[in-house]
Order: C-alpha cells, then structure tokens, then sequence
C-alpha cells in the first residue's frame, strides 16, 4: 500500500493530493474529506512501516490473538485517518477512535499495573481531546453561514486575535499529552512500562508524532497570528522537554521507562523546530518526528526482545549478558549510538537541522537564541550518559545476586559469564541470541535510519517543499503584526504590547 502510495504522490506539489471528499453527514457539517501533503505523507509511511514491523513482533502473542491483531489494525487505521482527515470534525473523530485500541492493548496485554497504566492514558488524552472539539466548533460556528469543519475553509476565516489565542492555547493542550509536553507527559513513563513491546514500538513510533502533526497542521496552519506569540513559550516548552526528560531518564532502574523519559526529551527538539520562525527549523521537526519514530521503535522492540530472555525490565537485575546475547548486544548498541545521535546516523542529522533552524532565526533576540541553543545542550550531553550507562548496566555489569565462586566448580575459568542471577559459560546460557525474525525487524529499522542519517533528503524532499510553504504563512503573519504590533490585549495596553514585541527584536 506504501508503496502504490509513493507512486502516486508528487513530491515537487506542496498541496493536497489524493482527494477524496464525500458529504457525510451533511447537517452537522461533516464530511469524508481525505488527502495527503508534504506533512501527512512521512507520517503516514512512518505508521505503516512501524506497524508493520510491530505486528511481526507480535509473533509470541498467544491471548486472544485475533482480537489483538484487529485492535493493532484498527490503532494503524485511526492513525491514517488522524494524519490524513482534511475535516476538522472528522480529524477529531478519528483521535478519539484511537483511544480505544490502545487502551484495550495495554489493559489486556500489558504488565502487572496495566490497567492503571491504561486508565492514566485514557483520562489524559479523552480530556484533553475535548480541546479539539470545543476549537473545532468554534471555528466552525465563527463568521455565520453555513457549518463547515472544512479545514481549508476554517483557514480562510479571519478570527479575531483573542479567539486566535483562546484556540490555538486549547490546541497546545490537546497536542501536547500526545507529544507529552512537560507537564503534561506523566501518562507516558506508566503506558511504556507496562505496554507490551510490540504496542510500546507504536505508542513511541506514531502516537507522539500525532501532537506534533497537529501542531503543525492546526496551530500554524489554520492559527498562524496565534502562533506568533506562542512560539517563545513553544521554545521554553522545548527547551524543558530536553533537560528535564534527559535528568529524569537517568533516574530510571527500570528500561523500558528510562526509555520512554528518553522520548520525551527528544520531543523537545520538535517544539523547537516549530518555535524556530525558518524553513530549516520546521524541517528539522518533521526529521525529528520521523527519526524518533525510527530510533524509539527500534529501542522498544530490543527493550522487548531482552525482557523475553532476562524477564525483568529492572536494570539492577541485569548484567553480562553481552557474551550470551552478541547479536542483540550488537543491535541495541546500534541504537543506543542513534539515538545519541551520533553522526551518521538520523538523529544526528534531526538534532543539528533543529539547532541550525534555531540559530539562523531572525525573529529571536540573539541572546534567546544563545540561551536556547545553550541549554538544549546540556540535554544533548546527558544523552549518552543515560544511554550508556543503560548499556552497561544490561550488558556489562554483574547480576545482584550472583555469586561465581559458589556456582562454577571450575573456579578459575576466565570465559565464565555472570548476568540475571545466573553464572554460566557462554555456551551454557539459557539465554537465546537473537533469532533471524529479531535481527530483520531490527535491521530493517537501522537501515534506514542510517540511509537518512547519511542522505536526509531521503526524507526531506518529501515534505520540504510543504513545511516552506506554512512556514511562509507564518512569516507573513508576523510580518503584519510587527508593523501593526498588534497584541493580546486593547489598543490602550500598548506597554504590555511592546513587551511582547521585544522578545522578537
């Protein structure tokens, strides 16, 4: 299907393509109104290649097959619908329906605390999705007429800049437990560490770039003024995502939540490339999102494969596994070196493209940009701490409660390995090395985050030609403001106008 798909998309097109609109339910205003552009269409790639190999992870899953298999296809299929619906209504819609397969993977599938886990998820996001409806009746109902969720119709409507900011203030909130915006990420550590691996790849590999999707597509594109006075509070936002993701992994005994505090510091670099007012710096975000989905999926699905061998998830009980599991060693290093976005492989080339978005912006102070760029940093240099201590824990360090002198009646053989809570000889380990299904899943992911790594046109010469295009729209809008210096409040608080006007001289 991905590939028909690429066939038929012109990547030098920056608008819709692929149209189909179909009246609904016409009273209310809805309509079966699909298509992709430069923005949905990697995305919509990324959800089918993730899903795709989940579901081939899944092999082992013996409960209920069928119905787990059907709510992975319906998740896949409310997520093409979320990056493909150009009806705002219908857009909603298809947010909601994807509540309910991940709630029912996590609470049946999942760990010891999995309903918890799953609830937690299922309050935060249908709460905030509320957001969604009231904006998009909002804009709907504005201006008279006829009631339209046509989303490019929405965008022609001139709002008022309060409406603007009330609206796009909603949205943030929306996307931003999906995206999992400090504070309001806390669902994420709870649904990854009790998810199973195959559901945990798609929760960090799609669900995440949800929130940013619609902060692009909605925020900046239907609410450019808005996004003007946004954009600083976006960078900070970002900029707290980096570091405090990055400090709290590093606080995590258990992998699969040190892992998912990870993804939630490198979802800090999207709100930075959004935030950044250039085309290199909303590019960057799209190259984020796409990378993360890649490099987390990876990360997940290995997290999962050494929880079917150790089963355990706590650090503290791994150790020297390297010698019984080379191969997964191999891979989950692999990955570790992506996601710490070492060169040459995608997260490297996501990372510098948001920074260098960042530093080139002309509409932030230089001492902002010195200041944003310097503390996202740090987080970047906590990346490899967290990571490679994870690895030393997993596969170099001892097991706790292992005691070679009591277990090995050969006492001075040197090639004996000690991890879990077992002292063996390689060739004794109960511990299986990756199987051929693992290593193609796994290598499937690194091939192509290395071909990006090494040619990122691979992937931005799909949407380029789109994010400069909403790009553009932004600039225009602060171009009209900054010669109006229109602001939030009366014309007669022109001080408090000034005062935002100065964050972008």
């Amino acid at each position: 299907m991905c590939y028909v798909f690429l066939q038929k998309y012109d990547l030098s097109n920056p608008n819709l393509q692929l149209v189909e609109k179909i009246d609904w339910v016409p009273q209310i205003g809805l309509s079966w109104a699909v298509s992709v552009d430069g923005i949905s269409a990697p995305l919509v790639l990324l959800a089918g290649l993730v899903t795709t190999l989940s579901i081939l992870a899944a092999w082992q899953v013996d409960r209920k097959p069928r119905l787990f298999y059907f709510l992975m296809l319906l998740l896949y299929a409310a997520q093409i619908g979320v990056f493909v619906a150009q009806d705002l209504l219908l857009f909603f819609l298809m947010w909601e329906i994807e509540l309910i397969p991940v709630y029912l993977l996590v609470s049946i599938w999942g760990g010891q605390k999995r309903r918890y886990a799953a609830t937690k998820f299922l309050l935060y996001t249908a709460a905030a999705s509320i957001f969604i409806l009231v904006a998009g009746l909002a804009m709907a109902l504005y201006g008279g007429g006829a009631m339209t969720f046509d989303m490019a119709e929405l965008g022609f409507k001139d709002y008022p800049l309060a409406l603007e900011l009330v609206l796009y203030a909603g949205l943030l909130i929306a996307f931003g437990v999906k995206l999992a915006i400090f504070p309001l990420h806390t669902w994420l550590p709870d649904a990854h560490g009790e998810a199973s691996a195959p559901v945990s790849m798609i929760l960090a590999g799609v669900l995440l770039k949800m929130g940013g999707y619609g902060l692009i597509r909605l925020n900046m594109g239907l609410l450019p003024d808005a996004h003007i006075y946004f954009a600083p509070i976006l960078a900070i936002l970002g900029v707290v995502n980096i570091i405090y993701g990055a400090f709290a992994s590093f606080g995590q005994q258990n992998m699969k939540r040190r892992l998912a505090y990870s993804s939630v510091s490198h979802m800090g670099f999207v709100l930075l490339g959004i935030a950044s007012f250039t085309d290199v710096g909303i590019s960057g975000a799209m190259l984020q999102m796409l990378s993360h989905g890649l490099i987390a999926a990876v990360l997940f699905f290995l997290a999962g494969v050494t929880y079917d061998r150790t089963h355990t998830l706590a650090l503290n009980e791994m150790g020297g596994i390297a010698q019984a599991m080379p191969k997964v060693f191999a891979l989950f290093t692999a990955g570790a070196m992506a996601s710490l976005a070492l060169p040459g492989m995608s997260g490297f080339a996501s990372e510098i493209t948001v920074f260098i978005g960042v530093t080139s912006s002309d509409v932030y102070s230089q001492t902002f940009r010195v200041v944003t760029v310097f503390l996202a940093s740090v987080g970047l240099i906590l990346t490899p701490i967290y990571l490679l201590s994870m690895l030393r824990q997993v596969f170099y360090g001892d097991g706790s409660s292992c005691d070679i002198t009591n277990i090995l009646p050969n006492k001075s053989n040197e090639q004996a390995v000690c991890f879990g809570t077992s002292c063996v000889l390689p060739d004794e380990s109960e511990y299986i090395d990756a199987k051929p299904r693992e290593i193609f899943i796994a290598v499937s992911f690194l091939a192509l985050i290395v071909a990006i790594g090494f040619y990122p046109q691979l992937a931005t010469r799909i949407y380029d030609v789109k994010t400069v295009a909403v790009n553009s729209e932004v600039r225009q809008a602060y171009t009209e403001i900054a010669a109006t210096r229109q602001n939030i409040y009366a014309e007669t608080q022109a001080d408090v106008s000034a005062k935002v006007a100065s964050i972008f001289q």
